[in-house]
C-alpha cells in the first residue's frame, strides 16, 4: 500500500515542471502494478489551500479528479492520527505538521510507503520515500 501525496496530483495537472514527468511515470508504475494506494483527507484540504492561497482555483477540481481517480480510499484525519501527529513534531522538531499528520495517518494504517517529493518524510525512521 502506498499513500499519495498532495504534491502528486498538483504537479499532474499543473504547468510545466521538472517534476511532473516524474510524478506521472511512478504513478503510472504503482497503477500497473495494481498497488493499492491511498491518501487522506488532509491532502485533499491541502489541495483547496494551495490553490486559493495562490489564487488560482480552476486548478482545484482537475487536481482533487486526478486524486481521486487513482486512490483507492481516502483515510480519515480522527482525533488519534492528531495525537499521534502531536507526538511526532514534538519528536521531530524540523518535521512540518501537515507531514507528521499524513505521516501518523500511514502509521495508524500500516503504511510505510508514500509518493512525494518532499523530503520532509525522510526525517521519520521506516517510511520509505518513492521518488
Amino acid at each position: 500500500m502506498v499513500f499519495i501525496d498532495s504534491n502528486v496530483p498538483m504537479y499532474l495537472v499543473g504547468t510545466a515542471h521538472p517534476n511532473k514527468v516524474d510524478a506521472q511515470r511512478r504513478l503510472e508504475t504503482l497503477v500497473s502494478q495494481r498497488t493499492r494506494l491511498v491518501t487522506d483527507a488532509e491532502v485533499l484540504t491541502e489541495i483547496l489551500h494551495r490553490y486559493t492561497a495562490l489564487e488560482r482555483r480552476g486548478g482545484i477540481q482537475p487536481a482533487i479528479d486526478a486524486l481521486l481517480g487513482v486512490v483507492d480510499e481516502v483515510l480519515p484525519v480522527d482525533r488519534e492520527s492528531v495525537e499521534r501527529a502531536k507526538q511526532l513534531v514534538l519528536q521531530y522538531p524540523t518535521l512540518p505538521v501537515r507531514a507528521a499528520l499524513h505521516i501518523a495517518t500511514m502509521q495508524r494504517h500500516g503504511i510505510d510507503q508514500v509518493l512525494s517529493f518532499d523530503a520532509a518524510f525522510d526525517r521519520v525512521p521506516g517510511l520509505t520515500r518513492i521518488r
